[in-house]
């Protein structure tokens, strides 16, 4: 009897895409996998509905269970409530569409489940019905490690953090982390309605048994070893935590050609290593006075370049994930005459782009990112050096971490201040394509991809880590069977 594992990821594309991927590596090891959807309550350009389809429709091996839809929040009636607060409410009231879900599934045949950080809040459903209950941490160990210790740090704190501005903080296993660079609304006083969800969201993470993190063991050696290390979390010994990536698409298979994108078509001709790729993942946007000056930059550095742009956000706080946007008009967002003066030498696409496959390209030679964990494991895998411009949620801190720790990385310059110059996007394409610094740079991503791959073989340090983790939940599963 094959046994079924149920993946639990919440309602975020970038979250789904990465379960997915955990997905593939439970079917590989003969597992039946099941993943329980939620309906996004608004369908908005970064609800990551359309990018759900996409996945379920591509992974015909995994079944996706859509729980019964609850009525959405009404976020227009919520004022300044941040509409994260009301999501989390509203996952929360699923948790009895999911116990019902679990309990129609026969018990021995039920393996494990595995919960995205965001849906921690159904282990008490996990425990109630006595399965093996994992979390699944889409991020990477340095992130995993700052958020684990971040409850002890702000313990009995008066005042939020964000009044100590670029004051670094120290955590272990990770380098010195700028007070503003940590998630923002964890920089809000203690007491703050989404201060306190996240934090103990944080704290909830690793109270399951073990957690699986995306990355693999020696792009983060000191993060993961601190994950294990008893002064993590003073008085609590921490779960095992079992590095099982990095989880990354296999992009387009061959003999897709009629579906291919032409983007991929134009970098066909274009020379090796020669093109720079900026990108903002599925929820990234920028203003589009930084759009006219990214195009400047770009335009100054002569460098060949493919762009993915997205239409401006309305609003700059959580609101703008609501919001419907239409597709970018390029003619007026472009500068006069941008699009035909660097037609020879640039392509800029509206919106979506196949992200893997570009970075596989042999084209692409460096690639400006939002320091999103699933863009930096494609980049990382593809050994693409980047460019960091982190956005939000924890990707200054990953910024840090890539920078200083991994060494696959150079920022630009401005991203704290919300608008980086010309100037900047001109010199550091030029430094990344062309420079000494650029070539030392992408000696480094090519002994990280090495090692990613490494990490992947059989008996790679990830395949362990996996199938440890398999030994584990099957000695529980004693455990709790006795």
């Amino acid at each position: 009897m094959k046994q079924t594992v149920v993946l639990y990821p919440g309602a975020g594309g970038s979250h789904v895409a990465a379960m997915t991927e955990l997905a593939n590596v439970f079917l590989k090891h003969g597992y039946d996998v099941t993943m329980v959807l939620v309906e996004p309550p608004f369908k908005s350009s970064d609800s990551g509905a359309t990018a759900i389809e996409r996945i379920a429709a591509s992974n015909p091996s995994i079944s996706f269970h859509v729980l019964p839809p609850l009525p959405p929040p009404d976020f227009a009636a919520a004022g300044n409530k941040n509409p994260f607060v009301l999501m989390f409410q509203l996952l929360l009231e699923y948790n009895e569409l999911l116990e019902a879900f679990l309990r129609s599934i026969p018990r021995k045949r039920l393996h494990s489940v595995v919960l995205d950080m965001f849906c921690i809040h159904a282990l008490d459903v996990c425990v109630k019905l006595g399965v093996p209950v994992y979390t699944f941490f889409a991020s990477g160990a340095s992130c995993l490690s700052v958020l684990t210790q971040f409850p002890a740090l702000i313990a009995g704190r008066e005042t939020g953090l964000k009044e100590i501005g670029d004051t670094p903080l120290d955590f272990l296993g990770v380098p010195p982390m700028p007070a503003s660079h940590i998630i923002k609304e964890l920089l809000e006083h203690p007491e703050d309605e989404m201060c306190k969800i996240l934090t103990n969201m944080w704290k909830r993470n690793t109270e399951t048994m073990g957690v699986l993190v995306n990355t693999f063991e020696s792009l983060e050696s000191r993060a993961v070893q601190s994950l294990r290390d008893p002064l993590c979390v003073p008085g609590r010994t921490l779960p095992p935590i079992y590095c099982v990536g990095p989880l990354v698409g296999e992009g387009a298979k061959d003999g897709e050609g009629a579906e291919r994108n032409e983007c991929l078509a134009w970098l066909d001709s274009q020379p090796d290593r020669s093109v720079v790729f900026l990108c903002f993942g599925s929820k990234g946007t920028v203003s589009a006075e930084q759009l006219k000056e990214i195009a400047v930059g770009l335009e100054r550095s002569g460098q060949r370049f493919l762009w993915s742009v997205r239409t401006p956000a309305g609003s700059q706080d959580a609101k703008k994930y609501l919001e419907v946007r239409a597709e970018p008009d390029l003619d007026e967002l472009m500068p006069e005459g941008f699009l035909e003066r660097t037609k020879d030498r640039g392509l800029v696409i509206k919106s979506w782009a196949p992200q893997v496959d570009v970075l596989r390209h042999r084209a692409t030679g460096a690639f400006v990112t939002h320091c999103g964990w699933n863009s930096v494991l494609e980049a990382v895998s593809a050994g693409v050096p980047m460019l960091c411009w982190p956005l939000e949620a924890e990707q200054k801190m990953n910024k840090v971490c890539m920078t200083e720790e991994m060494g696959v990385a150079v920022e630009l310059d401005g991203y704290m201040a919300g608008f980086v110059k010309a100037d900047e996007v001109e010199a550091k394409v030029r430094l990344v394509i062309e420079g000494e610094d650029g070539r030392q740079l992408r000696a480094r991503v090519a002994a990280r991809k090495e090692e990613a791959e490494a990490a992947l073989e059989e008996g790679g340090a990830s395949r362990a880590a996996f199938v440890q983790f398999l030994l584990d939940v099957e000695n529980i599963g004693e455990q709790v069977g006795e």
